[in-house]
């Protein structure tokens, strides 16, 4: 009896975690699936009426929502090999540099631009992709005389470099934080594994993508599925940089389903949390596939 009443005494300790799990994550995720097969609306004083799986058939041939995915598809294959090749190849360099103090200071150089907030990275990166007064075009007709003022490159707007744009900022923001990923990956592979490959005559090249890539590939699969995950769900980023105008290329699925939750008529949220769902999904689906790519093979 008291082998069982201590049992019972250990899971007094989890009833915290389980009260913030029910209340902050599975009561949210169960009345955001309800929502979606209603027609609910937040400033609507009419109760919501369920419509079955009408919600989620509007979506899928709703133009607005397919052209939302294909701008966060394209920002994600831009983004994803940025994220990942150049703080591989990062380091990769930092991780030959022999010298501890040297070693040190360009870890903390790297680490600078993750611990600005994120607000303030793309207020300041707003005001360097400005069209009239930001430095990058200042310098670029001013001083390189590449451009004039009539033909300087439109960084963010209706222009075709709006979403590379943000990529770009988006890479270099997360440079230094995915690069410590990285170097903890390098640090636990033996030595040994890499004399032993020279001795067999394997160059520099040859060790990297048969000795270092594959047992970097854990930390590959942590970093593509999270990634992935948050380049195709972005929202932030856009709003800062493009707003709610539909004509924009920074106008994805994230943003059109926010503006329709918090910004449009009687805010239409069942609506929305359908095209969360199915975007959801979508993703899921992908996640998986990145899995199997990214399996242990050994």
């Amino acid at each position: 009896m008291q082998v069982r009443l201590r049992d019972w005494g250990n899971w007094v300790y989890l009833i915290p975690g389980l009260f913030f799990f029910l209340v902050y994550m599975a009561y949210p995720i169960l009345k955001v699936i309800w929502m979606s097969f209603t027609d609910y609306q937040y400033l609507s004083r009419v109760p919501a009426k369920f419509v079955g799986l009408k919600n989620f058939i509007d979506v899928l041939a709703d133009p607005v929502f397919r052209t939302g995915m294909l701008r966060a598809a394209t920002f994600t294959a831009i983004f994803l090999p940025g994220v990942i090749f150049i703080p591989l190849l990062v380091a990769v360099l930092v991780d030959r540099v022999k010298n501890p103090k040297l070693s040190t200071v360009y870890r903390l150089i790297l680490l600078i631009p993750a611990v600005i907030p994120g607000a303030m990275i793309f207020v300041l990166w707003r005001w360097l992709y400005d069209y009239e007064i930001g430095p990058i075009n200042v310098i670029l007709v001013n001083y390189l005389h590449l451009f004039t003022a009539r033909n300087a490159p439109q960084w963010v707007g209706v222009s075709n470099l709006a979403v590379p744009a943000v990529a770009f900022v988006e890479i270099w923001w997360g440079l230094g934080y995915h690069t410590m990923f990285f170097l903890a990956g390098l640090a636990a592979i033996p030595g040994e594994i890499f004399e032993a490959a020279r001795v067999d005559g394997a160059n520099e090249w040859q060790m990297f993508w048969h000795v270092t890539v594959p047992r970097l590939r854990p930390i590959l699969l942590i970093l593509v599925v999270l990634r992935f995950g948050t380049a195709m769900a972005v929202i932030d980023d856009f709003l800062i940089m493009g707003g709610l105008n539909r004509a924009m290329p920074t106008y994805t699925w994230t943003v059109y389903m926010w503006h329709l939750a918090f910004q449009i008529g009687n805010w239409p949220q069942g609506y929305a949390a359908a095209i969360g769902w199915l975007g959801a999904v979508a993703m899921l689906v992908v996640v998986a596939a990145l899995f199997w790519v990214f399996r242990n093979r050994d």
